[in-house]
């Protein structure tokens, strides 16, 4: 079996732990893994399984400047030419980004490092996750030592810039390329020709095979949650604002805002302002395992987000017969089907997300039982972990045959 190499920005962190179980049923699967990241998390690892992660994981700017160095040298004595065409690569690249020529050149000295340790360890195929420095990093260590690549798509950010972050560029360079939704294989359609069309697959992001055990929500459970970065692209601010439209109907709620991030200094002032102590509260980082009992103790999850790829806290909201209440935006409506499994409501409106909201606290105990089951079933038959990284493993496999260029 072939031995990947994975690569992230940041790796192990509070919001990637669907990568670990990514990796965690590739290698239950006989796939060895090898685990690189950029950089560690800023964030404090709360979690013993991201803990242990982190352990196994080379971060490359940990390395030292004379090491960089060397791997620079090494590279240029060995191979000037391949050298010269990756730093042009790595130039090409970085002339329409938003990132600039220089965040791009730093870059390559992260590719020069991970191309050696590639040969070092006899590691072939590199798959990254998320279109962005982590993907450049792997198409230059490709382009400076014929190693193969892939990387997976998540959106919003490669559907916003994907000009801005050469996505063509890398795609046209990959063996294969991931997306976790079929919205998010379209949107990468628009930017490659249509000859490279085939390069594309859909593979979903799974869920812990701990989410199968929830019980239906209690009628009696009139707690909400949102779990999410706190940021403008997942809508707490039109939240919390339609928590204070639902006070003045006197309802009684609590919502659990599970999460933290650049907004919620911004999210605390709107608390205060319409004096919402009572009624939101905000976890700050939590653990993959208090997310599960978060989603447990609400009747709902509720998500109003702007921009998306295919959140994967949907999914274990619905492994746990929670019914989600979210937006049509990108691949939330191939999972949640409204009336089916939970509601979903146009982005951006405050007054349809009182009005859904509305709907789930009034919801009686069938109708909520009906919602979680269809749930359940639905991501059941699309999420599952293992089903997943066998799509996964066929392609790394696929791969092994592939010519080093």
């Amino acid at each position: 079996m072939p031995t990947i190499a994975y690569l992230v920005n940041q790796y192990p962190k509070v919001s990637h732990s669907f990568i670990r179980r990514e990796i965690s049923a590739l290698e239950e699967k006989d796939i060895q893994i090898k685990r690189f990241s950029l950089r560690s998390s800023p964030e404090a690892l709360v979690d013993p399984d991201d803990q242990i992660e982190s352990r196994k994981t080379f971060y490359i700017l940990n390395t030292s400047l004379p090491a960089h160095a060397r791997s620079i040298l090494k590279l240029l004595l060995a191979r000037p030419t391949r050298f010269l065409r990756a730093l042009g690569q790595c130039l090409a690249m970085g002339y329409r980004s938003n990132r600039g020529l220089i965040r791009h050149c730093f870059y390559f000295v992260e590719a020069c490092t991970l191309a050696e340790q590639l040969r070092k360890q006899g590691i072939s195929h590199v798959h990254a996750h998320f279109g962005t420095n982590s993907t450049a990093v792997a198409a230059l260590a490709h382009h400076l030592g014929g190693t193969t690549y892939s990387f997976t798509i998540h959106g919003p950010e490669e559907f916003d810039k994907p000009e801005c972050l050469a996505i063509a560029r890398k795609v046209r360079y990959a063996a294969f390329v991931v997306t976790v939704s079929s919205f998010g294989r379209s949107q990468v359609y628009r930017w490659i020709p249509c000859d490279t069309w085939p390069k594309v697959k859909v593979v979903h992001c799974g869920f812990e095979p701990a989410y199968r055990n929830g019980a239906t929500p209690s009628q009696d459970a009139r707690r909400l949650v949102c779990v999410g970065r706190l940021c403008e692209q997942k809508g707490q601010l039109l939240l919390v604002q339609a928590v204070a439209k639902l006070t003045e109907e006197r309802m009684d709620f609590k919502l659990i805002l599970a999460g933290d991030g650049p907004h919620r200094a911004e999210i605390e002032k709107l608390i205060d302002q319409h004096r919402l102590r009572e009624y939101v509260e905000i976890t700050g980082w939590i653990s993959s395992r208090q997310v599960r009992d978060e989603l447990l103790a609400a009747r709902a999850l509720v998500l109003p987000s702007f921009a998306e790829g295919l959140p994967v806290v949907i999914m274990e909201a619905m492994a746990l017969r929670r019914p989600v209440l979210s937006t049509y935006v990108a691949g939330i409506p191939e999972l949640v089907i409204p009336g089916e499994n939970g509601w979903l409501i146009p982005a951006g409106s405050i007054d349809l997300l009182v009005e859904g909201m509305k709907e789930v606290l009034d919801a009686p105990a069938d109708v909520l039982r009906e919602l979680g089951e269809h749930a359940q079933q639905r991501v059941f038959a699309r999420h599952d972990i293992h089903a997943e990284a066998d799509k996964l493993k066929r392609h790394f496999l696929a791969c092994a045959g592939t010519p080093r260029c």
